[in-house]
């Protein structure tokens, strides 16, 4: 990439102590990630939550290249592509574990069935990953200021289709808990191997399903609320960094890259560390094993 000061690529040299903690706590959360999963059995985390800290041990270590040659076009492209699309499969990771946590609480409080929120925003998440991914290659290979540019509106234009389906999502996300405090379900489901004790009976006569808000499904709706914070707060850093241009004072200045897209990415991967799926949704005693449609779709898709 071709900037004002071509021998001064980021606006800085990146701060070698700072890129190799978070290295290692990338690292030791990707490894943690792996451990769990292979000991939960489950394994749709390692396309989502553990891509994602490989990309971000990639991007990461492309920094601590730059620490020791700023001017070296490689790591720079490096962690310009991986640092940028990193985040996106935790993204998609945490449209699963609601769609999980829809499944114990019960769909018919739920906008769209639990395979959907995987199908649709999934998919959404995986054309916000290509659009960003593409960006970011023809930014970090580009040999003059246009290029760089149209990489640039790319990149921009990917992450605020991202925010625009993490809004979705958490305005989803918030009607169905809403709905379930307040028991207003959107419509009647039971499945054929649910429980008496989980049937609910309205004054019309309809049955649905409703589950227990057990302390564990709870932590880890608290968990993947602080994980979306997070990434939502880091999209719109993203957002305004890129709309700024690769010359200006934001791109160029260091701390705000490092607590606004690096820290908030450590404190969303390190959340679902803390508040695993598998310990809280997998393997809860409390929460009742249901058989709508949605919860075997979901089950055989995700887990």
């Amino acid at each position: 990439m071709i900037l004002d000061r071509d021998d001064y690529r980021y606006g800085y040299t990146p701060t070698e102590y700072v890129t190799i903690i978070f290295v290692a706590l990338f690292g030791a959360s990707t490894f943690a990630h792996t451990v769990q999963s292979l000991h939960y059995r489950m394994w749709w985390p390692f396309p989502t939550i553990i891509l994602a800290g490989v990309l971000e041990v990639l991007g990461w270590s492309g920094r601590l290249w730059s620490s020791f040659s700023p001017t070296l076009r490689n790591p720079y492209m490096i962690q310009i592509v991986t640092t940028i699309i990193g985040p996106t499969p935790l993204v998609a990771g945490n449209f699963i574990i609601l769609g999980r946590i829809i499944s114990l609480l019960g769909p018919a409080y739920s906008r769209l069935s639990p395979k959907y929120y995987s199908r649709i925003f999934v998919s959404c998440d995986i054309i916000s990953l290509i659009i960003q991914g593409a960006g970011g290659g023809i930014a970090a290979s580009a040999n003059d200021h246009d290029g760089a540019t149209l990489g640039g509106n790319i990149m921009l234009g990917g992450i605020i289709f991202q925010m625009v389906v993490i809004t979705c999502y958490a305005i989803l996300a918030a009607e169905f808990f809403v709905r379930y405090i307040k028991n207003q379900p959107i419509y009647s489901r039971i499945g054929s191997n649910t429980t008496r004790q989980s049937q609910v009976t309205l004054a019309s006569g309809e049955q649905y399903f409703r589950g227990e808000l057990s302390p564990k499904i709870k932590l880890m709706a608290i968990a993947l609320a602080f994980n979306t914070l997070c990434l939502y707060i880091r999209a719109i850093y993203r957002t305004i960094e890129l709309s700024d241009g690769w010359n200006g004072r934001i791109i160029t200045t260091e701390v705000y890259f490092n607590v606004l897209d690096g820290a908030m990415v450590v404190l969303a991967i390190y959340a679902i560390n803390f508040a695993h799926p598998g310990w809280l949704l997998g393997r809860d005693p409390n929460a009742v094993t249901k058989s709508s449609d949605s919860v075997v779709e979901l089950e055989s898709r995700a887990y």
